[in-house]
């Protein structure tokens, strides 16, 4: 089957939770076997483990430029080209990664309605790009923030498109004024351009059927991780709690911080030690100076990575005992949970979101969401050997039996081939 990714770019600096998800969804259908094609908008793609199969569309410099200061109307070749340059877009690559959508609510509007002519001038480019190649068996769409695309390729193309759901409202409901309910509405519009949707988690998925009840047919495919590259039964000498996502306030660094130097304070666990990935952006160096200071009596035992590759993700989760990201949102996946069972590493997560439907008995789950708590927790699971061994082989066999590469490969084909049955 050939199967045509479409999917935002989100500059490659940090770890971004739903393009690692499409990167673990590509690959696992291409080791089953499939042809998969990344189509990138807004920023190119620069992993060396997950590259561009096509050229850039909706470059983000130009279309926010079009958006902004040119009426929605498509701007000048020359100067097209010049603000879509590779350094331009190399400069909006280090400055994104907020989760906040303040100063793009048109181009956010544009993509989800698909009405406008700066829209459509780059949607014609996409579809021009696919006639000239050979039509895939299926379009996958990361997001219904691109949910216009499906309007203008049904008018087009007769090929049924797939879509994923997962935490828009995080950007959404960070809209200015009457963008947000716009949003929304703009997405139940177009949801009948979409021949099947697909989440991760059956918590989403209840969002969804709330917030949208226009968008039907949704199905719960959780994520898949290669096994084989993450799988050690080598666990470091002394405890090493791990944090592995994008560095900023909303993934609550500074909580895990603040529980770390309780813990270190009160010399619970001897020879304990932080370990932290996941890269950051230039908007997040304030709130990173804020965690350092905050760890500054205990720095010795701390790690900090200042820089983010994808191939680092399974060497990372290898060199830590447990992984804690104590979120402040309530997110449809933790990938890093995924990713820390395919290692055999027990998680501490807040009792939130989906946390408790992904992690299940693989780790411990703390309430409320505040750094005595978790530090209890952490407490609990790094000073009782019989409860890290029972989490840890409750992680091999979430693993095992619902987060791997093959399982997620197989539903996925299965809900393609549903998808051009209707």
């Amino acid at each position: 089957m050939k199967i045509l990714f479409i999917i935002p770019g989100s500059g490659d600096s940090f770890y971004c939770g739903n393009c690692f998800r499409d990167n673990l969804q590509a690959s696992a259908l291409r080791k089953a076997g499939h042809e998969v094609i990344i189509m990138p908008l807004y920023l190119p793609l620069k992993f060396e483990s997950f590259q561009a199969d096509t050229p850039l569309f909706f470059p983000a410099t130009s279309y926010y430029v079009a958006q902004k200061f040119f009426g929605k109307m498509k701007m000048p070749n020359r100067l097209e080209r010049i603000i879509g340059s590779s350094r331009m877009l190399d400069i909006a690559s280090s400055l994104t990664g907020t989760t906040s959508a303040e100063g793009k609510e048109e181009m956010t509007l544009s993509m989800i309605t698909g009405n406008d002519p700066a829209f459509i001038n780059y949607a014609n480019q996409l579809i021009d790009w696919i006639k000239d190649h050979e039509t895939p068996d299926v379009i996958h769409l990361s997001s219904t923030l691109i949910i216009g695309i499906a309007k203008v390729l049904r008018k087009h193309l007769e090929i049924p498109i797939v879509c994923s759901v997962q935490d828009e409202e995080v950007w959404i409901d960070s809209l200015r004024g009457s963008y947000s309910d716009a949003a929304w509405r703009g997405i139940a519009e177009n949801a009948g351009y979409i021949s099947r949707f697909v989440t991760t988690s059956e918590f989403y998925k209840n969002i969804v059927r709330k917030r949208i009840p226009a968008i039907k047919n949704i199905e719960v495919i959780y994520p898949g991780i290669d096994r084989d590259k993450y799988a050690s039964a080598d666990y470091p000498k002394d405890p090493v709690i791990g944090f592995f996502y994008h560095l900023n306030e909303i993934n609550g660094l500074d909580i895990l911080a603040e529980a770390f130097v309780r813990l270190k304070k009160q010399n619970m666990i001897p020879n304990l030690k932080l370990k932290i990935g996941g890269g950051y952006t230039n908007k997040d160096k304030r709130f990173l100076k804020k965690v350092k200071n905050i760890l500054k009596p205990y720095m010795k035992d701390v790690e900090i990575s200042n820089n983010y590759r994808l191939e680092d993700h399974a060497g990372f989760y290898r060199s830590v005992s447990v992984i804690c990201v104590p979120l402040r949102i309530e997110e449809g996946v933790g990938l890093y949970l995924c990713e820390a069972f395919a290692a055999g590493r027990p998680a501490v997560v807040p009792a939130t979101g989906s946390f408790p439907e992904i992690a299940g008995e693989a780790g411990i789950l703390y309430y409320p969401n505040e750094s005595s708590a978790l530090a209890e927790a952490l407490y609990k699971i790094l000073s009782d050997k019989i409860l890290y061994a029972r989490t840890a082989q409750k992680a091999n066999e979430l693993s095992s039996i619902r987060y791997n590469d093959s399982v997620v490969a197989e539903k996925l084909t299965k809900l393609y081939k549903l998808s051009a049955i209707n």
